[in-house]
């Protein structure tokens, strides 16, 4: 298959997924839409992954390629190929489902529980540890189907179209260097107020949180990917 992958921040990158992609023999490519590239034709890729950003998905004034990136998403969607956003990427395709975008009552950054819902078709452990860096957070779409929650959101993702469709409100991508790039473009996102904001140390203290998340990763893509075979 070759995926592209529509990218909202230089500092923001594919992380993780690139690899796993290349190690299962996909090809990707990236449009890099904060740059004002066009985005893709539907026709030219087997499935979308939209990346994390920092916009407010309903700025157009601001960031007119976003109408663009939108009208792709809702093609995609009808299209029947696998679509998988994550944080302003899952956003963007909850808000196309029609489900409310809006600000949560606390940031989330750091990392953070998870907890499966009953009917969660993801295939993950019952409670996990992921990374976490928003503040916006989505309503679960009509006919899609929970992952979890956390103690700052109630929604952290979903299952749609049988799971052709993904939202992951979480980071289960992210790489050290991608958390590094992270901190190093958006410092102030450690000040906001709230009990869910770890500070730089806090995030680095165990190493060991990476690892189990490719592992995670590496679960929701294989089956997310296959979800049209």
């Amino acid at each position: 298959m070759h995926i592209y992958f529509l990218q909202h921040a230089a500092y923001d990158g594919p992380a993780r997924m690139a690899d796993w992609l290349t190690g299962m023999h996909h090809s990707h490519n990236t449009c890099h839409l904060y740059a004002e590239e066009v985005p893709p034709r539907l026709e030219d890729c087997d499935g979308l992954i939209l990346l994390d950003g920092p916009q407010d998905p309903e700025d157009e004034e601001r960031y007119p390629w976003l109408k663009r990136e939108k009208k792709l998403i809702t093609r995609a969607l009808k299209s029947g190929k696998p679509v998988l956003g994550i944080g302003l990427g899952a956003q963007l395709i909850a808000a196309e489902l029609g489900a409310i975008v809006s600000r949560g009552t606390y940031a989330e950054i750091g990392w953070h529980s998870i907890t499966l819902a009953p009917d969660s078709p993801f295939d993950l452990p019952e409670q996990f540890e992921a990374f976490h860096w928003h503040r916006d957070i989505f309503g679960l779409p009509e006919d899609a189907l929970p992952l979890g929650a956390s103690s700052a959101s109630p929604v952290q993702g979903f299952a749609w179209d049988q799971g052709r469709v993904v939202g992951l409100q979480c980071r289960l991508e992210v790489t050290h260097a991608s958390v590094e790039a992270l901190l190093a473009h958006v410092p102030e996102a450690l000040e906001a107020d709230g009990p869910f904001v770890q500070g730089r140390e806090e995030i680095f203290a165990d190493s060991r949180r990476l690892d189990r998340l490719a592992a995670l990763l590496d679960r929701v893509l294989l089956r997310w990917i296959t979800s049209t075979a």
